[in-house]
Order: structure tokens, then C-alpha cells, then sequence
């Protein structure tokens, strides 16, 4: 006797449809489960056999071998649950064949067989609907997300029992729902709503900063602050995602993709609507941040921060392996964890600031001027940022004490953040209406070539880059990101091409000098 039933297994956030083959054969009674899985898919073989004998029958007294095909995909997770159980129903002829074609099944089961909520299912559901199937069961406490997908029927089930009764049309059992199992991290910074309520107007002075943070929203550019401590940083990084429009339909999806598999998906709102804000602790490991794990591969702070912020504070403080491995995902937006055993990717299309201090003691641009670090020492301090990670951000700014009677006057100059916001929006306006038809949506995405190909900047404009380019003051990647900060500049300021101002705004902000202008007027309350 023979059936099968179909599941998902998931590559990264890509997802395959799985056959889930049950023989039930002569032979002394012995459960083998075969098709490349792990531990923890082999441990299934117990919680299905328990959660069946308590769910209306008993487990075949003969060989019962489980296959999930095809053999050469590594599997892991304990999703399969469901779907060996149902399909040991079906090979006792308790459940039709036909009933469970056109289905996929998704869940853990307890061992009294009621199904506990499982991580990847916005992910898993879209594989399915892009396999053709029809029908998805799944957790009843993981329905909200599942729905997200378009195209495909949701079936929400308590228990294997009233997964059984809805196959064979039967009377559903009344049986309690599993509580969600409280497994989830503790990771609030893994969303930008609690930060909602923070101001840019409450931050006196820094003008150029906020006009730098203003740029670097509207384009999507990365940002490195240098300054004392207390001068400021770390409360310009907390705006910078009020600055930011809410997500995409596409956005939302791709983002509560990635936290679904992480198992950071909040269960009451399964779509995030705003930017993800993540801010990791300098003492967190590079598999935390790039992603991987031992037996399960799962996504790091850098995919947690896709089509959002992923803000270092103390960035020299981190481990060195950790900031050399910004490099890749920052020129291609996506990450590739490889194992031995398997290799996942997760997209990494971030927004990064950095934060450090001047020296090891922070003091050496203070007011009070009492740094004693040698110059050795600040010069070690500032090696931490490597070059290659330094020309890979746009914008740098060097943040200064600001005097009494300027730290009074920015308390009643300064826009808020939702006017400033505004701005933004009209500027990524600008940008989609010019990138249509490409398969780039900022400034900072589109590549140095496209840029000087389709969109140049004025002759005045190109000039100065030139300058920059003979004079050594720059290398081919930091004049590709000088165009793209003009471009931003100009959108902002409402420019339909690049002029020689907006060039030189560029080249400011990338240098960190001083601002001032059209610019400064936007970031002013007029």
C-alpha cells in the first residue's frame, strides 16, 4: 500500500515542491525515512507515529518507509510533519487519494496531534502557489500570513484529526488550538515603528548632518558619522527611517518573506508596511550578521534589513570579519551562505549607516579637547574602517560640537520630520518616473556605466568629476558614487539634470565638508 502527499522545502527563500511517499510493505514493523533530511526531519518519524495513534488510528504494525523526493534536496525543518502524517492516513485507505491532490501540507505536529505553528510560511505558500497548487493547509495560528500570497486557498487546521475530517468531508472535531510557542528572539529593533515617534526638529543644530541624512534617504545612499560621543549620531541614525515612504506590495512581501523564515515575523501583523530598522550590538558574530547556522541556514541581520536600515553604532568596535563582510552585499544587495550541505540566498539590498568615534577614547573633537590618544593610536582606530568598506559609502560627515547660542537657535529653525519626508517622497518620484522600465527603483542602485550612459550630468557638471579623476582625489567607484549623490541632489532640488552645483554637493558630501544653498534651505524652517 502506497500514497503520497506534497509539501515545500525551502532553499534560502526559494521554495520546491516536495512528494512525500508512504509504503506500507511486509516486513518486521520498522519506520525508515529516506530523501536527504536531517536530524530534525528524522525525529518526525516519532512525533508523526504519536501524533497518528492519538488521532483516530494506529500506526501500521509492518515497514513503513516515508520518501521525501526528489532524494537529492537536502531537507530540514520540521514542516513535514503533516504531510507524512496525512500521507499515512492515505495508505491505509482512510483518506481518498484524490482528496489530497492540488494540496500542500505545512505544519508541526504535537504529539496528541494537534499542529504548532511553524517559521517560512509566506515564503513556503508562495513557492506553492507558483507550483500550481490550489490548496495550502496550514497552522491555524500562521493563516494571517499565508493569506499574503494571492492565488492559492488557505486552509487553516487545529489538529491532524480536523485536517482528516475537511479531506473526507466529515463533521470537524471541536479540538483546542496549540498556543503559539513563544521561540520568537527578542529582536525590537527588528522593525522602524518604534521609532515612529522620534523628530529630526529635535535635534538642535548639525545642519549638514540632517542635510546629509536628507540626501541619503531620497537616494538610498550609505552614510559613515564620525564625532565625540554625545554629539548627536546615534539620534540622526534613529530618524533617518522616518525620512524613509512605506514599502512596496513587492517590498512588504520580499521583507515578511525574510523575517518569516528568521521566525521574527510578527504573528498579529504579518505584513511590514514600514522600513525594518536593525541595529546589532558590536559584540554580534558574523553568522548573526551574514547569516547561516549550523544544521539550519537562516538569514542575518543584513537580510533582516532588506528595503530598510542596518545602522553599526561603535562600527570600529566590531569584529573586523564582520565589516569586511559588508563588502559583497553591499555592491549586489544579496547574501550567499554555503555549507557544506547546502547554500541559501537571502536579497541584503540595505541601507547602511555607520557611527564611530574620532579615536579609542572619543575626546579628540570634543569641546573640552582632552583626547591623549597618540596619533598611532588614532590612526590604528581608524584602520578598523578599511579602505575598500570607506569607498563603498556615499556620504560622510564629521560631526562637531556646536556652541550654546547655536544649540538654542536650531531648537526653532529646524523642519520635522514629516515635512522633510515629504520631500523625499518627491524625490523617489523623480527617481521611479526616470528609472521606468529598468529594474532599478534609487540612485544608489544604478550602475556607474548605465549612469554615464543614459543619465549624464551637465558638461560643467562632468567637469569637476574630471578634475577629481586627474587629480587622484578620486578612483572610477567614488566618481560613480559622486554622479549618483548629484543626481540625488538633484531631485531633491528639483533639477531635471544634474548642474555644476549639484555636482558640488555631491563632491561635499562625500568629502564631508561644509554644505550650504538650495540644500540648506530644505532642511530650515522657512
Amino acid at each position: 500500500m502506497a500514497a503520497a502527499t506534497h509539501s515545500v522545502a525551502l532553499d534560502g527563500l526559494s521554495g520546491r515542491p516536495i512528494e512525500v511517499e508512504v509504503d506500507i510493505g511486509g516486513g518486521l514493523p520498522q519506520t525508515v525515512l529516506v530523501g536527504l533530511v536531517d536530524t530534525m526531519v528524522n525525529e518526525a518519524r516519532d512525533r508523526c507515529r504519536s501524533a497518528v495513534a492519538n488521532s483516530g488510528t494506529t500506526w501500521p504494525d509492518q515497514r513503513v518507509t516515508i520518501n521525501l523526493a526528489p532524494s537529492t534536496l537536502p531537507k530540514s525543518g520540521s514542516h513535514y510533519d503533516l504531510a507524512i502524517a496525512l500521507a499515512v492516513f492515505a495508505a491505509k485507505s482512510l483518506i481518498p487519494a484524490e482528496n489530497l491532490k492540488g494540496a500542500a501540507f505545512l505544519g508541526e505536529l504535537a504529539l496528541d496531534g494537534r499542529l504548532r505553528a511553524i517559521r517560512g510560511v509566506l515564503p513556503a505558500t508562495l513557492a506553492a502557489a507558483e507550483a500550481g497548487f490550489d490548496r495550502v493547509f496550514v497552522p491555524e495560528v500562521n493563516v494571517p500570513e499565508a493569506e499574503l500570497v494571492d492565488g492559492v486557498s488557505v486552509v487553516g487546521v487545529r489538529s491532524l484529526r480536523q485536517t482528516v475530517a475537511i479531506l473526507t468531508a466529515q463533521e470537524e472535531p471541536d479540538d483546542p488550538p496549540v498556543p503559539p510557542l513563544d521561540d520568537t528572539p527578542s529582536i525590537s529593533w527588528t522593525s522602524g515603528d518604534r521609532l515612529a515617534h522620534l523628530d529630526l526638529a529635535d535635534i538642535s543644530g548639525q545642519e549638514d548632518s540632517r542635510m546629509a541624512l536628507l540626501v541619503a534617504a531620497a537616494g538610498g545612499h550609505h552614510v559613515l558619522m564620525t564625532g565625540p560621543p554625545g554629539i548627536g549620531k546615534t539620534m540622526l541614525a534613529q530618524r533617518l527611517p522616518g525620512l524613509l515612504p512605506d514599502l512596496t506590495y513587492e517590498q512588504s512581501l520580499s521583507v515578511s518573506a525574510v523575517h518569516s523564515v528568521a521566525g521574527v515575523l510578527p504573528s498579529d501583523s504579518p505584513l511590514l508596511v514600514r522600513p525594518p530598522f536593525l541595529d546589532p550590538h558590536h559584540t554580534a558574530s558574523a553568522v548573526s550578521i551574514v547569516g547561516g547556522g549550523s544544521k539550519v541556514i537562516r538569514p542575518g541581520a543584513l537580510s533582516l534589513a532588506h528595503h530598510g536600515v542596518l545602522f553599526l553604532d561603535e562600527a570600529p568596535e566590531f569584529a573586523s570579519n564582520v565589516l569586511e563582510a559588508l563588502r559583497q552585499p553591499l555592491e549586489s544587495g544579496h547574501v550567499v551562505v554555503s555549507r557544506a550541505a547546502m547554500t541559501a540566498a537571502f536579497p541584503a539590498r540595505f541601507q547602511l549607516v555607520l557611527a564611530a568615534n574620532p579615536c579609542p577614547c572619543g575626546l579628540s573633537s570634543s569641546a573640552a579637547d582632552q583626547c591623549r590618544c597618540t596619533p598611532l593610536m588614532r590612526r590604528r582606530y581608524a584602520d578598523r574602517l578599511s579602505g575598500p568598506i570607506r569607498d563603498r559609502i556615499d556620504v560622510h560627515r564629521s560631526l562637531t560640537a556646536i556652541s550654546r547660542p547655536e544649540l538654542v537657535a536650531g531648537l526653532h529653525g529646524a523642519r520635522s520630520t514629516s515635512e522633510l519626508a515629504e520631500h523625499v517622497s518627491l524625490a523617489r518620484e523623480r527617481q521611479h518616473r526616470r528609472l521606468s522600465g529598468t529594474p532599478w527603483r534609487l540612485n544608489s542602485e544604478v550602475p556607474g556605466v548605465e549612469l554615464r550612459k543614459h543619465w549624464p550630468v551637465l558638461d560643467e557638471g562632468r567637469a569637476l568629476v574630471d578634475h577629481q579623476l586627474r587629480s587622484n582625489k578620486l578612483n572610477a567607484r567614488s566618481a560613480d558614487r559622486i554622479l549618483r549623490l548629484a543626481w540625488t541632489v538633484a531631485d531633491l532640488t528639483g533639477h531635471d539634470v544634474p548642474d555644476a552645483d549639484d555636482v558640488d554637493a555631491a563632491l561635499s558630501l562625500r568629502r564631508g565638508t561644509a554644505l550650504g544653498g538650495a540644500m540648506r534651505d530644505l532642511v530650515q524652517a522657512s
